[in-house]
């Protein structure tokens, strides 16, 4: 065991999953508990599994009711879940915190609530000297009818890859509203600074509306919503989690025009940099049709990136024009994180 400090960013897969092994659950009503790749507990109440997930803000304080709300609920949605019912800690930095502080961050967090249909129904708020921005840590509980679950683990070798929208959204955002100083020093343009904030309401974070509609459409076997560490780590977790492998074909992803060079003027890679937004999913070939169909006819678009192999060596690859294959390696720590070094 060392004690070397462990680096900012998520915890080391090898050593969270070690830590995990080790717990014990002795409720048998909990159908998927705390595993690498899965983002949200499953309990069985009965005529439908109950849905819980949790996750802080802790990458920037601009709306961070809103981005609470959606980052919690995709981790429901992407289970074929509805969310429902949300939990709130809301920590104050001493010195910063002002009446009209927690009131923006109660109307946004109200602001994100109301399209979902989600209710607040509890929490805990503090000012300390514990922290030196505002940290909104949120639980999310949604539910859904026990033949519609849908787990990260279950792709399967011959799956199509699909990503609706395009990344890296909440990325975007995150720079266009952190960064707007250095960015007009760079030459881009303020409104293309705006149009680079409006990321996180058009084509916006939430995944929601994509996740139930692919979970409705057809047979999905695996969801996921890639977040921390962008879709690099997604797709790494879905592959982690499914024990597979993956190929995706670099230009088949969709990287948006401000994405891409706000994240060029950082030195940010735009695969390994925080994307909340877009959906990934996949499904077997005989569901193309019907998804391209749906998600045409609802306005979002959508992707096929690549495609679900055997497990072998890299758990996931890229492909380039040329057909050679390159590891797609996971990485803990975003690279969003080089915006505050």
């Amino acid at each position: 065991m060392t004690q070397t400090p462990l680096p900012s960013g998520k915890l080391r897969y090898d050593l969270l999953e070690d830590i995990l092994s080790r717990l014990t659950c002795t409720d048998p009503r909990v159908t998927v508990g705390p595993r690498v790749g899965e983002d949200a507990a499953v309990i069985d109440i009965g005529d439908r599994y109950l849905i819980a997930t949790t996750d802080p803000i802790t990458f920037t304080a601009e709306n961070i009711g809103y981005y609470a709300i959606n980052v919690n609920a995709n981790d429901i949605a992407v289970h074929g879940a509805r969310p429902r019912w949300f939990m709130a800690t809301i920590l104050l930095p001493m010195g910063d915190a002002t009446e009209s502080t927690v009131r923006e961050i109660f109307e946004s967090i109200e602001q994100a609530m109301r399209p979902l249909g989600v209710s607040l129904i509890g929490g805990h708020t503090e000012v300390t000297d514990s922290v030196n921005t505002p940290v909104v840590s949120g639980l999310m509980l949604g539910e859904v009818e026990k033949d519609h679950l849908v787990t990260t683990r279950g792709c399967r070798p011959g799956d199509l890859i699909f990503l609706t929208k395009g990344v890296p959204i909440e990325g975007t955002a995150i720079i266009a509203a952190e960064k707007e100083a250095e960015l007009i020093t760079c030459g881009v343009a303020p409104d293309e600074i705006q149009r680079g904030k409006d990321f996180l309401f058009d084509p916006g974070i939430s995944v929601v509306t994509d996740a139930l509609l692919a979970a409705r459409t057809a047979t999905v076997t695996s969801m996921h919503d890639p977040t921390e560490g962008g879709l690099a780590a997604g797709l790494n977790e879905v592959a982690l989690a499914a024990d597979v492998s993956m190929v995706v074909v670099r230009d088949a992803i969709p990287i948006y025009p401000e994405g891409g060079r706000f994240c060029g003027l950082f030195d940010i890679d735009p695969l390994m940099t925080i994307s909340s937004g877009s959906l990934l999913f996949t499904a077997p070939t005989s569901e193309r049709k019907r998804l391209e169909e749906a998600f045409s006819d609802e306005g979002i678009h959508l992707s096929i990136i690549g495609w679900v192999e055997e497990s072998s060596k890299e758990r996931v690859y890229i492909e380039d024009q040329s057909g050679d294959r390159t590891p797609l390696p996971y990485r803990e720590r975003d690279e969003i994180l080089k915006l505050f070094e």
